[in-house]
């Protein structure tokens, strides 16, 4: 290859190279990979010389869609594909509890920031495994008025969620 065919693809690879790299990175999620997609892609432009002596749109956008085809190829691979195996299985985690009593701990503290008509449907609901037809007879409610408590006070129990972030 002549001096200023390698002094193109450095170029090339200069101005195209950390652009590149990123892209090779959020299709792949693999640093290491990306790294070798681009120095595969930057090895074929090599092995063409007319890629070189394009423009310099011309040459990013051919090197963009050969990383894309890159990754493509071995997403599609049945190296890819295969499981690998291992004797070395990571020990299981054995639960002390913690979160669940944790879990119990922000829901009680969130189920307490509720009024005790929402409170008590969505207990009645969710807790007791009760519907909506026995705890509007228990409460001497229609039955809409049960269910319009236990909309407002899941939406209540969301915000309040919210605010000792736990959901979004």
């Amino acid at each position: 290859m002549p001096t200023d065919q390698s002094e193109l693809l450095r170029a090339i690879h200069d101005a195209h190279g950390p652009a590149l790299l990123r892209f090779a990175l959020r299709l792949t999620g693999d640093y290491t990979f990306a790294q070798d997609v681009v120095q595969e892609a930057l090895l074929r432009a090599w092995k063409k010389p007319a890629i070189l002596e394009q423009s310099d749109e011309s040459a990013r956008a051919w090197l963009f869609t050969v990383v894309r085809n890159i990754v493509i190829d071995d997403r599609r691979s049945a190296r890819y594909a295969r499981e690998i195996l291992t004797d070395n299985l990571p020990d299981a985690g054995t639960s002390d509890g913690a979160d669940a009593l944790l879990d119990a701990w922000v829901l009680s503290d969130a189920l307490a920031s509720l009024s005790l008509e929402h409170r008590t449907a969505v207990v009645s609901a969710y807790y007791l495994g009760q519907s909506v037809a026995e705890i509007a007879r228990r409460n001497d409610l229609p039955e809409g008025t049960v269910k319009s408590r236990l909309h407002y006070a899941l939406r209540a129990m969301r915000i309040a969620l919210q605010e000792r972030g736990v959901t979004q």
